[in-house]
């Protein structure tokens, strides 16, 4: 089995999102099952809903967990343990409640009865480490407790993590060891994302979780054999021995570069529902403009520009409302050419006389993708764009 084991901190970061993703990826090559573990107990404050935002996220990426769990539901499982280590002179009482550091006194010989409150509960050191707590003043369990028992009960094989994590791991091990756990689990620790921004951030700025995980895994996996790809497609071909030595900074611009093309890769008419429509051709109206855009919040602006209402009153306000007037007595015309035939036409302008205020009247805009790739899109809602 493998876990994800996120803290309910704050919003999640890409750095964090890409150990999720890369335990799910691997899970699903063994054929094994994915865990995930909500790391609370050490949490001062948590704030509320910040683990169900985590799980919404998982759902949006399509990283479907066989289990899941809050570290909290096991309390009684961590004071249990600690005591038996307690019992088994594995661990002892101390009144030094720094976490980070061994114990500074001749705390061994306390009574394990002390009526003192104000104390931890230690492993006792070994040759290569120092004595560190497991149970703190509180009841709760330190990080490296909690993390090996749970571990251990879930029956955790590989362990794909963080390389901050990198120094914990003799601790764990250790922890099991005393606890006589027998199986031994595999460590990878992965240079995560530097500088990574929120997934909630990314999502507001119209980037879809199909390009974040298709630019978090190539990221890890720069030699993928395809640059646009799905979450299926990773499962194929995703290495753990192919993933950098070294972290790699968030670059904002490869993001923007691949959420086109999977903006591009959207059906036409479900594209189109992102902007309060359901019809194929605003579909394709949103694609025109990705040559110019790259998120759901930039195309959505262009496409809002097209339908919002005209002002007159602007710079070629004169001739965009003559061109108004004609298109509302004009018929269908197919094709862009034939419009704007008929609107040299009717009023009487020169093609360069023409183009500018007819582009404003469509788009809300002078310049831009040219209204030979846009008026196919919006012809049949002519009327609504010229007034």
């Amino acid at each position: 089995m493998l876990r994800y084991a996120p803290s309910p901190i704050g919003d999640l970061h890409l750095d964090n999102l890409q150990i999720a993703i890369v335990n799910y990826l691997v899970a699903q090559q063994k054929n094994d099952k994915f865990l995930v573990r909500i790391e609370d107990v050490n949490v001062k404050e948590m704030e509320e809903g910040k683990d169900t935002e985590i799980m919404m996220i998982l759902e949006k990426f399509a990283l479907k967990h066989d289990s899941v769990f809050h570290q909290s539901e096991h309390l009684n499982l961590y004071q249990t343990l600690a005591l038996r280590l307690l019992k088994e002179e594995k661990a002892f009482v101390c009144k030094c409640q720094d976490e980070n550091s061994p114990c500074t006194s001749n705390c061994e010989t306390l009574i394990k009865k002390d009526k003192e409150k104000q104390y931890v509960v230690r492993i006792k050191k070994d040759r290569d480490i120092d004595d560190f707590v497991i149970l703190k003043s509180d009841g709760k369990p330190s990080y490296n407790f909690a993390c090996a028992t749970d571990d251990m009960m879930s029956d955790i094989e590989l362990i794909i993590r963080d390389k901050k994590y990198l120094n914990e791991t003799d601790k764990q091990n250790y922890i099991k060891k005393l606890l006589e756990y027998k199986k031994e689990a595999n460590y990878v620790h992965i240079d995560t994302l530097k500088d990574a921004p929120s997934v909630k951030s990314l999502f507001e700025q119209g980037f879809v979780p199909d390009a974040i995980l298709n630019y978090l895994i190539i990221e890890l996996n720069p030699s993928a054999p395809q640059e646009i790809f799905k979450l299926p497609d990773a499962i194929e071909w995703f290495s753990l021995e192919n993933t950098p030595t070294t972290a790699k900074y968030f670059n904002f611009e490869k993001l923007k570069h691949l959420n086109r093309e999977h903006l591009k890769l959207i059906d036409d008419k479900l594209l189109s529902t992102l902007f309060g429509f359901a019809d194929a051709n605003i579909g394709k109206l949103a694609k025109v403009y990705l040559k110019e855009c790259s998120t759901i919040n930039e195309l959505e602006e262009k496409i809002k520009s097209i339908f919002r209402q005209k002002d007159f009153s602007s710079e070629f306000g004169e001739q965009m409302k003559m061109l108004s007037d004609i298109i509302f007595e004009a018929p269908i015309l197919e094709s862009f050419n034939d419009f704007k035939l008929y609107l040299i036409e009717k009023s009487e302008l020169t093609e360069d006389e023409l183009l500018k205020p007819l582009q404003k009247l469509l788009t809300g805009t002078e310049h831009g993708v040219p209204l030979s790739e846009i008026y196919p899109c919006i012809k049949s809602y002519i009327l609504e764009v010229a007034s």
